[in-house]
């Protein structure tokens, strides 16, 4: 283990640290060598590891969405380049950058909690050897070995002891964690997976609904009874948290989708096209919340359209058309006046007398 202390040497500070500020805190309500006062300690750990948290499993959550809309287009790929697997992994990465989206996003926050429950471990373990570790002084190790919850001693683990009462509290807990864990993973199948899609994802969330929570039975007994209080503490969040989410944000083509349509329906805030009512400044900007988004937004003003550029011969062409049909204006014209004039004149010499014809130039 001196190897494992070692690298973990750095978290063991971090978490006996917390630990100890809120046993500190704990101890001016509860005796400060109950199991009460350490073991919520661990919990509020558990707390401020999550908080801390949030953000990543945000990003987990979008990747997860993301995933399970790409995964279609995943099966074809599959499909399409199933014998030639160095493709494939090819066309599966450039899906991923076009999506911008990666795979071990989704994994990321178990990966962050690993090394805090594995340094939580160590800390107990080391306690309940009566060895100082972290910042923890020797009184608090002391103090930390003795407490009690439940009967059972928080340092205590089912493989070392025969005393019943640290067996059936420590038998409690992975029940609990097993039970959380499936109601975890239950609930995005159940609630948060587009049905109408077949594809290898739904499959791999059923494996995983059955296998995570006999994880906790092969490992749970070697675990003390504290890295349990952290470990179910910790389900009941992700179980919560993601409650919230599916309820407020869920994958359409789910049940939590339906479900939040019809809530919003029923509240009047939901668009004829089914886009959600934009509330507030915007909505008012838009036109208010009872006119579609589409619908408020005003039309486009037209684009003016510039004259085509003509070459030299074709303006040459247009303008001797546009003389030469001036001409045939002005020509027509003048043909016509000289015929009534001559009419006219001719009549009038006859009527005047002087019928002289007109003298022939030479």
């Amino acid at each position: 283990m001196h190897f494992y202390d070692t690298i973990l040497s750095p978290l063991y500070y971090v978490v006996s640290a917390i630990i100890s500020a809120f046993h500190g805190m704990f101890s001016q309500v509860f005796d400060p060598n109950s199991g009460w006062a350490w073991g919520l300690s661990i919990v509020l750990l558990v707390l401020v590891v999550r908080a801390a948290m949030i953000p990543i499993f945000t990003k987990q959550i979008k990747s997860m969405r993301t995933m399970q809309a790409l995964q279609p287009k995943m099966k074809v790929i599959q499909e399409k380049y199933k014998n030639d697997r160095q493709r494939q992994s090819e066309e599966m990465m450039k899906l991923y950058r076009e999506a911008g989206t990666n795979p071990a996003a989704s994994c990321l926050p178990m990966l962050i909690q690993i090394p805090i429950g594995g340094a939580l471990y160590g800390v107990l373990r080391l306690i309940s050897q009566g060895h100082q570790v972290g910042v923890l002084t020797a009184t608090q190790v002391h103090s930390a070995q003795q407490a009690h919850i439940f009967g059972a001693p928080i340092s205590g683990t089912f493989y070392s002891t025969h005393s019943t009462s640290v067996r059936i509290v420590t038998a409690i807990f992975i029940l609990l964690m097993c039970v959380t864990q499936f109601m975890t993973t239950r609930q995005i199948m159940t609630k948060n997976v587009d049905l109408t899609v077949k594809t290898p994802y739904m499959q791999q969330q059923k494996m995983m609904m059955y296998f995570l929570p006999l994880i906790y039975v092969f490992t749970g007994p070697a675990m003390p009874i504290g890295v349990l209080i952290y470990m179910f503490t910790t389900n009941i969040w992700t179980l919560g948290q993601q409650l919230v989410i599916i309820r407020n944000n869920p994958t359409p083509g789910s049940v939590a989708w339906k479900e939040r349509q019809a809530r919003l329906k029923a509240a009047g805030k939901l668009n004829a096209d089914g886009t959600e009512v934009k509330g507030g400044i915007a909505a008012l900007v838009k036109g208010g919340s009872d006119q579609p988004v589409e619908d408020a937004e005003p039309e486009p003003a037209p684009v003016r359209q510039q004259p085509k550029r003509q070459t030299k011969a074709q303006r040459a062409s247009s303008g001797g058309g546009q003389q030469q049909g001036a001409k045939g204006q002005q020509g027509g014209g003048t043909k016509t006046a000289p015929a009534r004039g001559r009419a006219t004149t001719g009549g009038g010499g006859n009527r005047q007398g002087g019928g002289q014809s007109p003298k022939k130039k030479s």
